[in-house]
């Protein structure tokens, strides 16, 4: 009985589609999680774009815009498809000379975001506006160990370095 158990060749299909399905289906997730994510980099990169133009042409500055407005002005940009308020960071800040901006890191020593500025610029004065949004890492588990914050999620981020244009006021 136990010879015949041995040869015995029924199921082992089912076996090998079991085997084989869970690696295909983890990968399969991880590339929808990638496009999904790499989908939302250009929305936001669109969205900053956007709302930096409302410095660049000297509207924030004369509406006296607050980083608050701004930020609602780049989540309007994203249209709803992510939690803005919650996962959302706007950094913008005005040097004299593009030779005076130096890059910093948006994560901090301890993994977390760093503190955000708000500048709207004056005429003929340079302007980096950076966005991030903390994205959550579901299946690809290499980014999630590597994304240098706290609680496992990557950063998609966006940045857009001009001069402001001459406005009178």
């Amino acid at each position: 009985m136990f010879a015949r158990y041995l040869a015995s060749q029924g199921g082992s299909t089912a076996i090998e589609f079991a085997l084989i399905s869970i690696p295909f289906v983890a990968l399969l997730f991880a590339i929808f999680e990638s496009a999904l994510m790499f989908f939302m980099g250009d929305v936001l990169s669109t969205a900053t774009s956007d709302a930096a133009r409302l410095i660049r042409t000297g509207e924030a500055k004369a509406s006296g815009m607050s980083a608050a407005q701004f930020k609602d002005t780049v989540c309007a940009g994203m249209y709803n498809l992510v939690d803005c308020q919650g996962h959302l960071y706007v950094d913008v800040q005005a040097y004299t000379s593009f030779n005076t901006y130096t890059p910093t890191s948006p994560v901090d020593s301890h993994g977390n975001i760093a503190a955000t500025h708000f500048t709207a610029g004056e005429a003929n004065q340079i302007v980096v506006v950076r966005s991030f949004y903390d994205w959550p890492i579901y299946f690809d588990f290499l980014a999630a160990s590597t994304s240098g914050l706290t609680d496992g999620r990557v950063l998609i981020g966006s940045v857009v370095a001009f001069r402001t244009e001459p406005f009178p006021w």
